[in-house]
């Protein structure tokens, strides 16, 4: 608790801003689409924890709910932000694509190279991918393992996984519907259809640093920079073109022109894995403090407890019951919640699809 006296009052309401563009106070979302719209891309290479984000945010949702917007292609999931899969509604991707995936091309030769591809095998790779969705259909990554296997390309270790997004980096797949127990790869030109008019760059970069504002401010040109993987030269740009719809805060701070503070206090929350709270901004001491457990040395983020917009605990479900791990006494009325919480996770991710 020393740490919270010593928080300055712009700090604490930067924090509360936060978390009421994070949908995190105040009335739930109205939907999957509401969520993600706000959010604008959802960390989602595990697809479990971008539909708990989604839960975390709205009220009476299961999972199924979240894959039939999949199904019914309004929400895709590729690669896009810093490389990583994200969830995103459908009409988003087009231009999110243009402008977080070019600085990828490098790092993803790197990788394949590492993984014992060549640039010859990757084209042929990528080539087999588009002939096999072509002719069938949407297809799992166990199926497009044997496709690309068959194309003489190597596909041990991480190597499918970087022709994948190879794919996807040159605008060719997206991840869409559900099949079976995994999310099938489809073509952008079948599932999405033909791109709409084609926006300058900078039309694009005020869009982002906009939208970005909606989800995670208060922020800043760095966060920006850092959430989207671009430069911070284009993040500076984004927010200088945007400029008309936004406003100053402290600290060198900008959000939405005109958005009301928040004066709700935060519910406690069960958050999942990866959750956009721990991705909008480069510091993410003010929800962990302390708790740097909750982010492996691998990079893994553990689903956690978050009470008073501090995390208090992390939470596995080791035999499909919610256990949590406190990193100290919790009192009961808020354990109380919970384990209501608690409750809700377990409707949410077994109710029948």
């Amino acid at each position: 608790m020393a740490r919270l006296s010593t928080v300055t009052s712009w700090e604490r309401e930067r924090d509360a801003r936060r978390l009421a563009a994070q949908q995190l106070v105040g009335p739930p979302a109205d939907g999957v689409l509401q969520v993600v719209d706000r959010l604008l891309a959802v960390q989602a290479q595990d697809l479990r924890a971008a539909r708990l984000a989604v839960r975390a945010r709205t009220t009476g949702l299961t999972a199924a709910d979240v894959d039939r917007e999949l199904q019914e292609r309004t929400l895709v999931v590729t690669w896009l932000n810093r490389g990583t899969l994200h969830l995103v509604r459908s009409p988003d991707y087009w231009w999110l694509q243009r402008l977080t995936t070019p600085q990828l091309s490098t790092g993803n030769a790197r990788r394949l190279a590492q993984e014992g591809v060549s640039p010859d095998q990757a084209d042929r790779g990528v080539a087999a991918i588009e002939a096999a969705i072509t002719a069938d259909g949407p297809m799992t990554r166990t199926q497009l393992r044997e496709i690309v296997a068959a194309a003489d390309v190597p596909v041990e270790r991480q190597a499918l996984v970087h022709i994948l997004a190879l794919s996807a980096i040159r605008g060719l797949t997206v991840r869409g519907p559900i099949i079976g127990a995994e999310q099938g790869f489809t073509l952008v030109r079948d599932w999405l259809g033909d791109p709409p008019r084609l926006t300058d760059r900078e039309t694009d970069l005020s869009e982002l640093a906009r939208r970005f504002l909606a989800g995670h401010g208060p922020a800043d040109a760095e966060d920006l920079a850092k959430w989207a993987g671009i430069t911070l030269g284009d993040s500076r740009r984004g927010l200088r073109a945007a400029g008309a719809d936004l406003e100053d805060r402290p600290g060198g701070l900008f959000d939405l022109a005109g958005r009301e503070a928040s004066h709700g206090r935060p519910r406690p929350k069960l958050l999942g894995g990866f959750d956009p709270l721990l991705h909008g901004w480069v510091d993410r001491t003010p929800v962990l403090g302390g708790n740097e457990t909750i982010v492996t040395t691998n990079g893994i983020f553990r689903p956690f407890a978050l009470v008073d917009g501090r995390a208090v605990a992390t939470w596995g479900m080791p035999r499909g019951r919610v256990m949590l791990q406190p990193f100290g006494p919790i009192k009961a009325p808020i354990l109380a919640d919970l384990e209501r919480e608690a409750r809700d996770v377990e409707r949410f991710v077994t109710a029948p699809h």
